[in-house]
C-alpha cells in the first residue's frame, strides 16, 4: 500500500493514484472551471478591457485554489487512505471549495476594485457588506484547513494501518501543526472583523499575511527537529 524511503531524510511518497485522488482532482478542475465560467468571449475592445480588469482577482483565486490542491495532493500522496471517515472528510473538503469559489472570486474582484481600480463591475457596497463579505471569506478558509487538521488526525490515529515509522509520525504532526496555522489566523481575521467596525474589514485581510511568516518559522523549528531525529544533523 505505500513505498518505504531510501532516504531517512524523505518524506514517505506513494507513486499510484487512486480512484480518490482522481474524482478529488476532476472537482478542483472544475471549481477552476468556475472561476471563468461566467464570463463570456468579448464581443468588443471595451469588453475585452473589462475582461482583462478582472484578470488579477483570477490569478489570485487560481493560486489558493491551487496552495489548496497542492495540499490536498501531498496528504493523499503520503497517507493513502479510503476508509469511510477519510472519504466523508475528503468530501466535506471538495463541497466547501466548490461553494467557495464564487464568494472568493467577488472578494478578490471587490478589493483589486476598491484598491487599484481593477474590478470587473462587481462591487458591493461598503460598511457592513464589507465586513460580511470577510466573515464568509474567514469561515471558508477556516472551514478548508479546519478539515485538513482533521485529515492530518485520521492519519495519526490509522498509523499502524499505514506503516508509519518514526520520522513519519513526525511529519503528520508537522502538517498538522501547518494547517493549524491557517486555522488561527483565519480565526483571528474573523475575530478582528466581528469586534471592530466595517473598517476594521481592511486590517481583518491584513491578517492573512501572518500565515507566511508563522509558516516559515514554524517549518524552519520543525524541520531542525527533524534532522535531529533522523541523525542527519
Amino acid at each position: 500500500m505505500t513505498s518505504r524511503r531510501d532516504d531517512a531524510r524523505a518524506p514517505l511518497w506513494r507513486g499510484s493514484v487512486s480512484r480518490l485522488e482522481g474524482f478529488s482532482d476532476a472537482v478542483f478542475a472544475f471549481a477552476v472551471t468556475l472561476l471563468v465560467v461566467s464570463l463570456e468571449v468579448p464581443r468588443s475592445f471595451d469588453d475585452l478591457e473589462l475582461t482583462m480588469r478582472g484578470f488579477p482577482a483570477f490569478g489570485v483565486c487560481f493560486a489558493l485554489l491551487v496552495m489548496i490542491w497542492h495540499q490536498h495532493r501531498k496528504f493523499f500522496q503520503r497517507y493513502p487512505l479510503e476508509d469511510t471517515l477519510t472519504v466523508a472528510l475528503n468530501a466535506a473538503l471538495l463541497f466547501v471549495v466548490l461553494f467557495y469559489v464564487y464568494p472568493l472570486k467577488f472578494l478578490f474582484t471587490t478589493l483589486f476594485d476598491i484598491l487599484f481600480g481593477l474590478g470587473a463591475g462587481a462591487v458591493p457596497s461598503l460598511g457592513d457588506g464589507m465586513r460580511s463579505l470577510m466573515v464568509i471569506y474567514g469561515l471558508g478558509y477556516l472551514s478548508v484547513f479546519g478539515l485538513f487538521v482533521l485529515l492530518h488526525t485520521r492519519a495519526l490515529t490509522k498509523r499502524a494501518a499505514l506503516g508509519l515509522d518514526d520520522l513519519d509520525v513526525f511529519d503528520a504532526y508537522s502538517g498538522l501543526q501547518h494547517c493549524a496555522i491557517h486555522v488561527t489566523v483565519a480565526l483571528l481575521s474573523i475575530a478582528i472583523v466581528l469586534t471592530g467596525g466595517p473598517e476594521r474589514g481592511f486590517w481583518s485581510g491584513i491578517s492573512y499575511g501572518l500565515i507566511g511568516p508563522l509558516a516559515g518559522v514554524h517549518g524552519a523549528w520543525r524541520g531542525r527537529r527533524r534532522e535531529r531525529r533522523s541523525g542527519t544533523a
